[in-house]
């Protein structure tokens, strides 16, 4: 219940304003009741521009977050510029470090796709979704892959339903997408643990490439409906 929780926090407000925890959870709070996206700029930006010139030193859910509040209240350039500063500062540590994984910009465009996704904007969303896990040798993980295909399972299904319809030229942007996760899927495992399982998965299910190359053929059968 946000709604509540926000009183709670309303109430705390002369004793706790000025520290950053508080405001975070506020930010989130706010965040979460979908019709607030406005206010929770309001918390978030002030943690975001103390650390303008450092991003990545900054949580990923808050940088995605802001984002994603600026595209709700139309506020579009804003999140441009924000997404610009990740990428360059990735691009930066990249260039020292070739080595280091950096995931940043991907659970931005994770998130932003997600929420485009679950309000019915499949072709929007899914391009950002698989605009995140560009370049795939960097992106794609067993976390990435895990939040990815669950846009994708949810736009098969409303296919299959017949309440989406995809133009063709998206159709085959998703196909060269699992094309190229199955090509480079071969050594990320989908489950790193299984603590509840009494039977481990077979070693060769457990890859990113075999859920790519399911992913794809249903995507086909569904498509040829």
């Amino acid at each position: 219940n946000y709604k509540a929780l926000e009183k709670t926090f309303r109430k705390s407000v002369d004793k706790c304003n000025d520290q950053e925890a508080w405001k975070l959870n506020v930010a989130h709070t706010l965040f979460m009741q979908d019709d607030k996206y406005k206010e929770s700029i309001n918390f978030y930006q002030p943690i975001v521009q103390r650390h303008y010139d450092e991003l990545l030193g900054v949580s990923a859910v808050v940088l995605a977050n802001l984002c994603v509040s600026y595209i709700m209240t139309t506020h579009n350039d804003e999140a441009e510029e924000l997404m610009r500063r990740i990428e360059k500062e990735e691009e930066q540590i990249a260039y020292e470090d070739p080595d280091r994984k950096l995931y940043h910009l991907c659970i931005v465009n994770l998130v932003i796709g997600t929420l485009y996704c679950a309000k019915g904007n499949y072709e929007f969303g899914i391009s950002r979704v698989m605009k995140s896990l560009e370049p795939y040798n960097r992106k794609l993980g067993t976390d990435t892959w895990f939040y990815a295909k669950r846009c994708f399972l949810s736009l098969m299904e409303a296919m299959a339903k017949q309440m989406v319809f995809l133009q063709d030229s998206v159709v085959k942007e998703v196909i060269f997408f699992f094309k190229h996760i199955e090509t480079h899927g071969q050594n990320v495992p989908v489950m790193v643990e299984q603590p509840l399982e009494t039977q481990s998965l077979h070693e060769g299910k457990n890859t990113v490439t075999y859920e790519a190359r399911y992913l794809h053929n249903l995507f086909l059968r569904i498509v040829e409906l």
